[in-house]
């Protein structure tokens, strides 16, 4: 990292966010915290143009923390459901509670506290703190730090915790001093704008950065080195064998998911880890219902780290069906909408729905 740090990265960064970021988003609208920090969460590893419809029918249905901590989980997370990344939908739900339960619903005035909350990391309890309360707070959001190690010139590898730590002092040294009611929330923002739409990973528009002039990784003429990060996540492949069991009614069985792992706590068709144990498991209901079976495309549902091919069969009662693969329960076509259901499973089940019946 060099030497000293730049001077004037704050006054050049609020001012370019002024005049060029983005400054029409319903989040940037407000600070009520409640809002703020739904947009947050939701914004993790999700774009803006995807969020943007989540985050209206959220406040439509939830218009505050106290109407969110009182719905029941399967309502959250039948909202949530398609943004992906479930946990963050566990853990808003949890959290609201918490901000009820602890603290009469109003969220912490304090980055230090907002991080002990369930789903609230450092960077987005900074972020809470400094949109809402004008903190003097950083945050390192994957758009910013890219921003600030190239600034820097951040050699060190922020895979280890200590290089890491350095990082956030140095972000810490760089935010504004003056004006913070105003400053904070827009140099917060104007980090977040320029690595967006400017500081990208590939092919940077250098030349329309307000920090250019003082930019290491420029200088160097190699911005897309930075941030330095040797450890990476190997992504695997997974198959899972889908079980879609309907009845003459036009409902289909579904059983709520483990409270850990994949889709944790989410409702789902009968999953099972290999094709045999799946003509296993219909072999036996065959015993005491007349199906009818038939295999489905597979296709392949991508995650963070892991490449899940489904492989769905569909089986099909005739009369009237004996209870099945306890536990479970039917669930018609009129239920799915309001359900938590895993994005893939909720469009396995409606062009199962439109094709056949």
């Amino acid at each position: 990292m060099r030497d000293s740090l730049p001077e004037n990265v704050a006054e050049r960064v609020v001012a370019w966010q002024a005049s060029h970021g983005r400054n029409h988003l319903p989040w940037q609208k407000t600070r009520d915290p409640y809002r703020v920090w739904l947009s947050e969460i939701m914004l993790q590893q999700t774009q803006v143009a995807t969020v943007l419809g989540y985050y209206a029918r959220f406040l439509a249905r939830f218009p505050d923390v106290a109407a969110l901590a009182r719905a029941d989980q399967d309502e959250v997370m039948g909202l949530w459901s398609g943004l992906g990344y479930y946990t963050r939908a566990r853990n808003l739900h949890r959290c609201a509670q918490r901000v009820v339960d602890a603290y009469g619903g109003e969220f912490p005035r304090s980055a230090q506290e907002l991080a002990t909350l369930p789903g609230i990391g450092r960077s987005t309890a900074g972020a809470i703190a400094a949109f809402c309360f004008s903190e003097r707070v950083p945050i390192l959001d994957a758009n910013v730090r890219r921003v600030l190690t190239r600034v820097l010139g951040f050699e060190e590898d922020l895979a280890q915790a200590k290089n890491e730590r350095a990082l956030w002092g140095a972000a810490q040294s760089l935010l504004p001093t003056t004006d913070l009611v105003d400053a904070m929330p827009r140099y917060t923002q104007g980090l977040m704008d320029l690595g967006a739409s400017v500081c990208t990973p590939r092919s940077p528009n250098c030349q329309a950065c307000p920090l250019v002039t003082c930019c290491a990784a420029f200088a160097a003429g190699d911005p897309e080195r930075y941030p330095v990060k040797t450890r990476k996540l190997l992504r695997r492949a997974e198959s899972w064998y889908l079980l879609v069991l309907r009845n003459a009614a036009g409902a289909v069985w579904l059983q709520r998911r483990p409270s850990e792992g994949i889709w944790a706590g989410m409702h789902c068709v009968p999953v099972f880890a290999d094709r045999a144990a799946l003509q296993d498991c219909v072999a036996s209901l065959a015993e005491a219902n007349d199906w009818a079976m038939e295999e489905l495309p597979s296709f392949v549902h991508a995650l963070t780290h892991r490449d899940l091919h489904l492989h769905p069969v569909l089986v099909t009662a005739g009369a009237s069906p004996q209870p099945v693969l306890e536990p479970g329960e039917w669930f018609g076509p009129e239920a799915w909408q309001g359900m938590g259901l895993p994005a893939p499973i909720r469009k396995l089940l409606e062009s199962t729905r439109s094709a056949l019946w």
